[in-house]
């Protein structure tokens, strides 16, 4: 009864084996091809994040330049801004101011007219 087994049973597991080296084939072959994709992506993520390292240093850069003009354009203003702001005169009295400075200059006109008349 061994004797008659064991062919058989040779077969079954020689078919086996076979099916379990096949199954064993087929897992290496989509293992290195799945490590082959997870690679290729990984090092295009490195290559993205390396470039927006990059445009982040630049545009921090130009941010504190721009910062920095922004800082002095405001200084600027601060110091104009009381030559330009409204000293507490109405409008009628700065209509009136005007109107004197004009007058004041219209006088002079005519009186250096006058000096190249003579």
């Amino acid at each position: 009864v061994i004797f008659w087994a064991s062919p058989r049973l040779e077969a079954e597991t020689s078919s086996a084996e076979d099916a379990a080296a096949d199954a064993h084939d087929k897992f290496m072959d989509e293992s290195n091809e799945d490590l082959a994709v997870k690679t290729t992506a990984t090092e295009h993520k490195t290559a993205k994040k390396e470039q927006t390292d990059a445009t982040i240093a630049s545009l921090k850069k130009e941010l504190d330049l721009t910062q920095q003009e922004l800082d002095a354009a405001l200084e600027y203003y601060e110091k104009l801004k009381p030559e330009c702001v409204d000293n507490g005169l109405s409008y009628e009295e700065r209509v009136q101011m005007r109107e004197e400075e004009i007058q004041s200059l219209k006088e002079a006109l005519a009186i250096l007219n006058q000096q190249d008349l003579a």
